[in-house]
């Protein structure tokens, strides 16, 4: 097995309990054969508490630290195609993206003991910020072995002096063909259209929700009404054959009433000459 490099020594360190760095530092200069390794691994700098904390990400959660890298990357060049609003949602999701990714790196230093200020979270968020802005910082941040946190406004300079050996590059992103940037407008614009005729089809069937709920009330209503006129038609029907019935009948009341009459007008003769009778004895 091949001996570790100085690069693997230092991330190592690194990512190492911050308060045991000096005494892990000298044994581990101790441990080597190499002279000249020895007094590289004497010389390494105590990392800051918010390096430290991005080293122990870069290393414990490479994968999705090195999937939102690439990413960036891709986002990058991709940026110069966008307009103004598809720049300002990027942002906004790269934002989004950088405090998330902050977040998991403070709980996961949190659950090794160590303490951190928001002034260190902070530091960490700027540090995986300015990964996303530059690729020199994104492979300082993806070695593992920041003495200091980065800033998004640093010069190269500025990240080389901030990380413990060399940089290693990131792998370059595969060259696309000249027909790729056409054929990534077209499916942009093709899920534009996509989008927007989603949307209109749920705005259509909202609408049509709605008439079909007024058309169930009416429908409803209808029937409601129809079953009344039916009623009514019946009661009319029957006050009509009544009202025949007693037409009918009415002659007759009249002619046995008018005979009613005579014989109460003769009763009634005869009681007066009966009256009249008693009253001369």
């Amino acid at each position: 097995m091949a001996d570790p490099t100085f690069e693997e020594i230092a991330a190592a360190l690194y990512a190492g309990p911050p308060d045991a760095f000096v005494s892990s530092r000298k044994a581990r200069a101790d441990s080597v054969d190499d002279r000249e390794l020895a007094t590289r691994i004497r010389a390494l700098r105590k990392p800051s508490v918010a390096a430290w904390v991005v080293n122990v990400f870069a290393q414990e959660r490479a994968v999705p630290l090195g999937e939102a890298l690439q990413l960036a990357a891709e986002l990058r060049e991709a940026q110069d195609d966008l307009d103004a609003p598809a720049l300002a949602k990027l942002g906004r999701e790269r934002r989004a993206l950088t405090r998330r990714l902050a977040d998991m790196a403070a709980e996961l230093a949190g659950s090794r003991g160590e303490r951190i200020t928001p002034a260190t979270r902070d530091a960490v968020e700027g540090s995986i910020s300015a990964a996303f802005f530059a690729p020199a910082a994104a492979s300082a941040v993806a070695s593992g072995r920041l003495v200091r946190a980065i800033e998004a406004s640093a010069s190269n300079d500025d990240i080389r002096d901030a990380v413990a050996g060399e940089i290693p590059e990131l792998e370059p992103a595969p060259q696309r063909p000249p027909d790729e940037l056409q054929a990534r407008r077209l499916r942009r614009d093709a899920e534009r259209q996509l989008a927007s005729a989603e949307k209109e089809h749920k705005a259509a069937e909202r609408e049509l929700a709605t008439h079909d709920a007024a058309l169930q009330e009416l429908q409803t209503r209808a029937t409601e009404l129809a079953a009344n006129v039916a009623e009514l038609e019946a009661q009319l029907a029957k006050t009509r054959a009544e009202a025949e019935r007693v037409g009918e009948e009415l002659p007759q009341a009249k002619e046995r009433r008018t005979e009613a009459a005579r014989e109460a007008d003769a009763a009634a003769g005869a009681v007066t000459r009966a009256q009249k009778a008693l009253d001369k004895l």
